[in-house]
């Protein structure tokens, strides 16, 4: 299996992961030719630099001969709202490490996404390619919306600060397509610290769409004063990284190392993206998670309301629910609930189990589970679409089942017997991966 690691010790911007993949041995005619198809008036300039000793290639998007100048010395966002809404954006959301400001009139309100689709859609790059380019524009304009509470549809990016986040995002969809991972690994990411100044005035680093697209991502500060982790990196860690680890056991093919803009002393202001192939005795594992584990004993709780509490624990996102007998003090029977869950949601789970039933207290603890991979495929039975669950070990399927919801849903529709749907949803499966 073929692995990509993201060292994100000093953040990550587009710039500085279009860098490293060309000093990973990526084409920078393929980087040219992309920014030609997208036909908006930019080009590249691409050089060597050093950042603290470290010898890294930088990329600067030049857009009507200018370069982007730092954040700091911005009086406009490059991302706005649409006229008549009273809150803009803080600040600047489409672009790298450092924005600049479009002064032609005619392009002051700038493009919505709308426009963008269509412009990354009639670019001459492959249709998997748009489709990523699409997808990290859209979790930027999503990660607006949610700041704003404004639809997505209604947000505006500035001429020249869309330009740039434009040929950033897709030279990294195209880029990463040319890197043929299997897998896209990330570090924790450092996000700096320290303020920037923004179109509404003065905010703490990361930026609110920063931290909006870094949900569930483990991050920090090494205390470097300056903003590491921009919005655009945040998206494309956000669409392309498929989880966030500790350097991966491979063997190394080839490394690279992409410029950020700003120097500092003592700190190497790069992006390092590492490529090799998985070691077989990594491939062969099974992946470790941490999990918390609820349990409470009910021993004078309505059996239909545990029913009804397992509905409810699930649908606030446990991992699984579920009920054994136990006998009681005073030898009454009762029930021992158990609720798997992500950490993070455990206090959450808590407060259900407080609420719903009768129990006065909860026992936690975290446990390591050991997970296959696993995957959802869809097939279509003359009855409908459905998804089967696969699971894999060391790429090859251990285990695979319809998933019950879409079969139950579906007999009730079509008046058919669920094990019919089930049955039929296992033979298309087969057929169409000729597992045997």
């Amino acid at each position: 299996m073929r692995i990509a690691y993201l060292d994100c010790f000093s953040g990550i911007s587009g710039d500085m992961f279009l860098g490293a993949l060309l000093d990973a041995g990526v084409s920078p005619k393929l980087f040219e030719q992309t920014v030609d198809a997208l036909n908006v008036g930019a080009r590249l300039e691409i050089s060597r630099v050093n950042r603290s000793g470290i010898s890294a290639t930088k990329v600067d998007v030049v857009v009507d001969g200018e370069k982007d100048a730092p954040r700091a010395s911005r009086t406009k966002p490059a991302v706005s709202l649409p006229k008549g809404v009273s809150d803009p954006p803080e600040h600047s959301e489409t672009r790298g490490h450092h924005h600049h400001e479009h002064h032609h009139h005619e392009h002051q309100h700038g493009r919505v996404l709308t426009e963008i689709r269509e412009i990354i859609r009639q670019s001459a790059i492959s249709d998997s390619a748009k489709n990523t380019a699409i997808a990290i524009f859209e979790k930027l304009g999503h990660a607006e919306s949610r700041i704003h509470n404004v639809p997505i549809e209604k947000i505006h990016f500035h001429e020249v600060g869309a330009v740039d986040a434009l040929v950033d995002i897709v030279c990294a969809a195209v880029g990463a397509e040319v890197l043929a991972a299997d897998e896209i690994i990330c570090s924790s990411l450092n996000v700096g610290g320290g303020t920037v100044e923004c179109a509404h005035g003065t905010f703490p680093v990361p930026a609110p769409a920063t931290v909006e697209l870094l949900k569930g991502a483990p991050v920090y500060s090494s205390g470097v004063q300056a903003e590491l982790v921009t919005p655009t990196g945040a998206a494309i860690v956000a669409t392309l990284v498929k989880r966030f680890s500790s350097f991966p056991e491979l063997k190394i093919e080839k490394t690279g190392y992409g410029a950020g803009t700003r120097d500092f002393p003592g700190h190497a202001n790069v992006l390092r993206i590492t490529i090799g192939e998985a070691l077989p005795q990594l491939a062969a594992k099974t992946s470790q998670e941490t999990i918390a584990v609820l349990e409470a004993n009910l021993d004078d709780l309505n059996p239909q309301v545990f029913g009804y509490v397992m509905d409810r624990l699930l649908e606030a996102g446990a991992l699984d629910v579920f009920g054994m007998p136990v006998q009681m003090k005073k030898n009454r029977p009762g029930i021992l609930l158990t609720v798997l869950a992500k950490p993070e949601d455990a206090d959450k789970l808590a407060q259900i189990v407080f609420s719903e039933t009768t129990t006065l207290g909860v026992r936690r603890r975290e446990e390591k589970r050991q997970v296959l991979a696993r995957r959802w495929q869809n097939v279509l039975t003359r009855f409908g679409e459905v998804r089967i669950k696969i699971a894999s070990l060391n790429g090859t399927v251990t285990s695979y089942a319809p998933e019950y919801e879409d079969c139950r849903r579906i007999a009730v529709e079509h008046r058919v017997p669920l094990k019919a749907v089930m049955q039929e949803a296992v033979q298309q499966y087969l057929q169409s991966s000729k597992v045997k």
